[in-house]
């Protein structure tokens, strides 16, 4: 792969944020940037325009699902690859995430190696 792909984590839980960084930097393919709250993720978001988002559902500010309705309706926004990230891992939650138009949904506790395919997955579809 030539070029290096953007991903912006965003989650309110800096363990989170760093072992989700620690998991790709480790791959060397992408620029990492994070954001903890929902309006950094949106002021990140409409600025740096990510190529992967990784996004947590619970977090200040904004729902990880507000959020990803937003890009996903915004005509400068919706090609941004939203993988949900979270606690919620139930039917409901990832139904939920889908109609909002997320990419993917993880339920934490996830494996790094999955998380890392997920990416990989994405990646292919955005290069």
């Amino acid at each position: 792969m030539g070029e290096k792909l953007s991903v912006l984590i965003a989650d309110d839980e800096d363990s989170l944020r760093t072992l989700v960084r620690a998991v790709l930097e480790a791959d060397e393919q992408y620029i990492i940037d994070e954001a903890s709250d929902g309006d950094e993720v949106l002021t990140k978001v409409h600025n740096d325009k990510p190529d992967i988002l990784i996004l947590d559902i619970m977090m200040p500010g904004h729902s990880g699902f507000e959020i990803c309705e937003r890009i996903k309706q915004d005509p400068e926004l919706k090609a941004i690859k939203v993988i949900i990230l979270t606690a919620k891992g139930q039917a409901s939650e990832e139904k939920w995430a889908q109609s909002v138009g997320a990419d993917f949904f993880m339920a934490k506790p996830f494996s790094p190696l999955e998380l890392l395919e997920t990416v990989k997955k994405i990646t292919a579809r955005v290069s």
